[in-house]
């Protein structure tokens, strides 16, 4: 799809592309320029986020942006223009919206009286509009303001002439009218200032900003001010104290009146009772995907509760070699847990599989691409490690510590998180002891980690305080059955028990 245009004015207009595989819409998280400022080829202008993860675009020309097409938090159709930038030395962007103005603008100059400036400021107006024909380039004349919202004119004033007397109607109103279109009275401009955090609080709060008293400086509209615009509106209605306290404590009801309220303030979040949070996105996908999977693959989850203390022996040990902790390579109990994975599909080959419905067959993966949950501020998200069963432990733990890094920046790409065949999800980092995990679509088994704590065991024929944890593994009936199942798992505690099996069995 091409995603750029250009027009005879010189404006190259950018469109939405298809940053995965056939998605259809993408959410602007994030502008990262506004008009007037100068870009070049490559440089990243925005970030979106499409149902399977948020990525940044580079623009693929050089110029000055001329106008951002939508704020950021709409959601936009793949192949609309979201930018315009003005290539090839054309006029500075600051001056385009107000192209058409300014024609009607001469035209009323050539009406009015030549010693009237036509959109020279009147004596009572607020602020000063230079003419079109002397308006001054962006960089001085405008200052920038916050994204998505264009460009505002600057303090300063054009000092009036002396003994140009007032503006006749039809002068002041040409006047008013370039006065607005300069300003942005139809663009988004008009909205009140306030930063994509504060407007995303207003907006989950219900509040209009247009309601709001600005506090900030350039009266920009603050978290603080939401909040105190919150409070009137969700506080109950006042009560004259006096009808209430008045009484004696035992002077009977009024027959047939209502019994008073208590005055008690709401219990929390600032008085909001209800939030309505729209689901899109990652998120959205999510969603689908789960109850998708849910109610097509027939689910069984077997637990086992294993003591993992040789397990976490070893991860120290680890840690201080030379091979991981001098080369800074992130060592924890999930890598082990990982290779302990890997080895026991490296036993039982057929659990590493998915279920082709169109076709009625078994697909079998003679690959592992390792999947490793990842919660994230935008949702749950499953990348993976490409062909991590042909990867020692050096190598795993090296792309675990980049997947981990990747997804908790939100840079995981769309690319990382397809082609998965099996998943692991640590619900320990919580402190859940289990779980019974939802297979990622088109997988055939996923492995829950619990959290791992100290617990009395029976060692050696004594009871002793050892590090515990439980383990769940899901998979899909249709192609695994309760035998291969309970084989892998058990191989997964077996290794975690005794981690000298990485080396005898793997």
């Amino acid at each position: 799809m091409t995603t750029m245009t250009e027009t005879a004015s010189g404006l190259r207009e950018f469109k939405m592309p298809d940053v995965g595989e056939g998605l259809t819409e993408a959410e602007i998280l994030k502008w990262y320029v506004q008009p007037g400022d100068t870009v070049t080829d490559g440089q990243v202008v925005c970030e979106v986020e499409t149902a399977k993860a948020a990525v940044e675009l580079p623009i693929p020309y050089d110029g000055v942006v001329h106008e951002l097409r939508f704020p950021e938090g709409t959601t936009v159709d793949v192949g609309q223009v979201i930018i315009a930038v003005r290539v090839g030395g054309g006029a500075a962007p600051s001056a385009a919206p107000a192209a058409s103005t300014a024609s009607a603008a001469s035209t009323a100059s050539a009406e009015a009286p030549a010693s009237v400036a036509p959109v020279a400021p009147a004596p009572a107006a607020p602020a000063a509009t230079p003419a079109p024909a002397e308006a001054e380039p962006a960089a001085e004349g405008r200052k920038p303001v916050l994204v998505g919202y264009g460009v505002s004119v600057a303090s300063t004033k054009r000092r009036p002439r002396r003994g140009v007397p007032a503006q006749q109607p039809e002068a002041a109103a040409v006047a008013e009218a370039v006065q607005k279109e300069l300003n942005g009275h139809t663009a988004p401009a008009a909205r009140p200032l306030a930063k994509p955090p504060v407007r995303k609080l207003a907006k989950d709060l219900g509040v209009d900003l247009a309601a709001v008293t600005p506090s900030g400086p350039d009266g920009i509209i603050t978290r603080e001010d939401v909040h105190a615009a919150v409070a009137p509106a969700s506080a109950p209605a006042p009560v004259q104290e006096p009808a209430v306290t008045a009484a004696p404590a035992t002077a009977p009801a009024s027959v047939g009146a209502p019994a008073a309220a208590p005055l008690a303030p709401p219990a929390s979040y600032d008085g909001v009772r209800e939030t309505r949070v729209p689901v899109k996105g990652v998120r959205k996908a999510i969603a689908a995907a789960m109850v998708g999977s849910a109610f097509t693959a027939p689910h069984v989850t077997e637990f086992v509760t294993v003591d993992v203390t040789r397990t976490m022996k070893l991860v120290e040990e680890l840690k201080r070699s030379d091979e991981y902790g001098m080369q800074g390579l992130r060592v924890n109990p999930l890598l082990l847990i990982s290779k302990a994975l890997l080895v026991a599909i490296k036993r039982h080959p057929d659990v590493n599989a998915s279920w082709d419905e169109a076709n009625q067959e078994i697909v079998r993966k003679h690959y592992v691409n390792l999947g490793i949950a990842a919660a994230t501020p935008r949702g749950l998200i499953v990348p993976n490690i490409k062909d991590a069963h042909a990867k020692t432990l050096p190598e795993l733990a090296e792309a675990l510590g980049e997947l981990v890094g990747t997804a908790r920046e939100g840079r995981t790409s769309p690319a990382a998180m397809q082609g998965g065949t099996v998943t692991i999800t640590n619900v320990g980092v919580f402190g859940v002891d289990t779980g019974t995990p939802i297979l990622n679509p088109g997988e055939s088994a996923i492995l829950a980690v619990g959290s791992i704590k100290p617990q009395p065991w029976v060692h050696k024929g004594k009871v002793r305080v050892r590090q515990v944890t439980t383990l769940a593994l899901s998979f899909d009936h249709r192609l695994v059955d309760g035998e291969l199942g309970s084989k892998v798992l058990a191989d997964v505690a077996a290794v975690l028990e005794r981690p000298k099996r990485l080396i005898t069995w793997g």
